[in-house]
C-alpha cells in the first residue's frame, strides 16, 4: 500500500517538459539549470579534495571547514553572526533540508502557512509530516502578500510558515516592509520560519537579500536554507545548508542523520573553498545573469510579449493574457515545445488550488546564442498565438 501523500503523484513539470523538449529537439527554458559547468576554480578544488583527502563518511552535521565557510559568508554578504559549531548542518541539498526542518519540527495537525506559486516539494513534504496547509494566494504582476492575507491565514494552530524570498518561479524579492511584517505575525503566534532561500546570491539590478532570521525577535525561531548549488550555479552538486539556532539545529540534525546523514566530502570541500576564496564569483555572477534576462526581455518585447519584473533568480514570466495570447499557460506550453521548438514551464504548476493560468516562466541562465534562437522562435509563436 502506498502513502496517500504519494500515491499517484505526478512527475514534476520541470522533468515533463524536460523530457518534451528532449522529445522535439526543443531548446529547454523549462527546466532552471545554466549552460556552463560553474566556475572552474570551485570544481577543480572538489576534484583535488576527490584525490587527495579522505573519501569516508565525513561528520553528519558537515565538514567543520565548510559549516566556518557558510557562517563567514553570511557575515560577510548579510551581516549575520552565525556560530558554525552549533549553528550549521550541511545537507545534501536544499530539498533535503527541508525534509529535514519539516519532518523535526511539524507535528501531526499543526497548521503550516505556504504561499502559492510555490516549489512542488513543500506540499507532500509538509502533509507527509502531518502538517495541515494554510494556503496564501499571491497574484502578478508584484506576487505581493498583505496584512489581510496574512492574518486570515494564521491562527492559534499555527506551526511554521514558509518563506522562499526571492521567490521562484515569481521571480520578485520580499520588500523589507513585507519581511518585517511576516516578523510580526511570526512573534505574534510564536510560529517557526522555515525560510528558502536558496536563489539569495542571484538578485538584481542593486537589490541586496534581506534574511528574515536577522529581524527582531527571528534568531531564535527561524530556519534559514541555502544552496551550494545555486551559488555556484551547479544544480546536480545537492549541497545545502540548514542554518538555525542551537536548540532548532540539534532538531534538524536529528531528522537529517536519518534522511542522508552526510553529503559526499569533496563536494563540501570544494563550496568551504569557493566560498572563502573565490569571492569574484558572487559580483560577476549576478551581473552576467542580469545581462542575459536584459536580453531575453528586450527579445521578448520585442515580439509583442508582455514580460514581469524578474528582481532576482533564473527566471522571467511572461504574461500571456496581457500579450493577447487567449490560451491558458499549459495548452501554450505545450504547443510551443511541440510546434515552436521551445520549453517553458506553465506557472499554474506551481499552484495547489485556484492557479494563475495566464503566465509562463522562462529560464534566461543560458548562452547568448540559445537565447536569441529562442526569440525568434518565441516571436513566430506570438504572431501563430495571435
Amino acid at each position: 500500500m502506498v502513502h496517500p501523500v504519494f500515491d499517484n503523484l505526478p512527475t514534476t513539470i520541470f522533468e515533463r517538459m524536460s523530457g518534451l523538449a528532449r522529445q522535439h529537439g526543443a531548446i529547454n527554458l523549462g527546466q532552471g539549470f545554466p549552460d556552463d559547468q560553474g566556475p572552474l576554480p570551485v570544481r577543480e578544488a572538489a576534484a583535488r579534495a576527490l584525490i587527495e583527502s579522505s573519501n569516508q563518511y565525513p561528520p553528519m552535521r558537515g565538514l567543520p571547514e565548510l559549516r566556518a565557510a557558510v557562517a563567514g559568508h553570511y557575515e560577510r554578504t548579510q551581516g549575520l553572526t552565525i556560530d558554525p559549531d552549533t549553528e550549521v548542518t550541511i545537507t545534501s541539498g536544499a530539498t533535503e533540508a527541508l525534509a529535514a526542518a519539516f519532518l523535526s519540527l511539524i507535528a501531526p495537525g499543526d497548521e503550516v502557512v505556504l504561499f502559492q506559486p510555490l516549489y512542488d516539494a513543500y506540499l507532500p513534504l509538509v502533509r507527509r509530516a502531518g502538517g495541515v496547509p494554510k494556503l496564501v494566494r499571491l497574484a502578478p504582476p508584484h506576487w505581493r502578500f498583505d496584512r489581510a492575507m496574512l492574518e486570515a491565514a494564521f491562527s492559534d494552530r499555527t506551526r511554521m510558515v514558509v518563506l522562499n524570498s526571492p521567490l521562484n518561479p515569481a521571480a520578485v524579492v520580499a520588500s523589507e516592509d513585507d519581511l518585517a511584517l511576516l516578523a510580526e505575525l511570526c512573534v505574534r503566534h510564536d510560529a517557526i520560519a522555515v525560510c528558502d532561500e536558496v536563489w539569495e546570491a542571484v538578485v538584481f539590478d542593486g537589490r541586496r537579500h534581506r534574511p528574515l532570521i536577522g529581524f527582531p525577535g527571528m534568531g531564535e525561531r527561524t530556519v534559514k536554507i541555502g544552496s551550494a548549488g545555486k551559488l555556484f550555479g551547479m544544480t546536480g552538486w545537492k549541497v545545502g545548508f540548514l542554518v538555525a539556532a542551537p536548540p532548532l539545529t540539534r532538531a534538524l540534525a536529528a531528522a537529517h542523520q536519518f534522511l542522508t546523514f552526510t553529503t559526499p566530502p569533496n563536494l563540501q570541500a570544494g563550496v568551504a573553498w569557493g566560498l572563502e576564496h573565490h569571492r569574484t564569483w558572487f559580483e560577476t555572477m549576478p551581473a552576467d545573469l542580469q545581462r542575459s534576462r536584459d536580453r531575453l526581455t528586450a527579445g521578448l518585447r520585442a515580439a509583442g510579449y508582455v514580460v514581469l519584473e524578474s528582481q532576482g533568480t533564473y527566471f522571467l514570466n511572461v504574461d500571456l493574457a496581457a500579450s493577447g495570447i487567449a490560451v491558458d499557460d499549459v495548452t501554450f506550453c505545450e504547443r510551443c515545445v511541440a510546434e515552436f521548438g521551445v520549453a517553458a514551464i506553465p506557472v499554474s504548476a506551481f499552484f495547489a488550488e485556484d492557479p494563475v493560468r495566464t503566465v509562463v516562466r522562462l529560464c534566461f541562465a543560458k548562452a547568448d546564442a540559445t537565447l536569441d534562437e529562442a526569440v525568434e522562435r518565441l516571436a513566430a509563436a506570438r504572431v501563430a498565438f495571435s
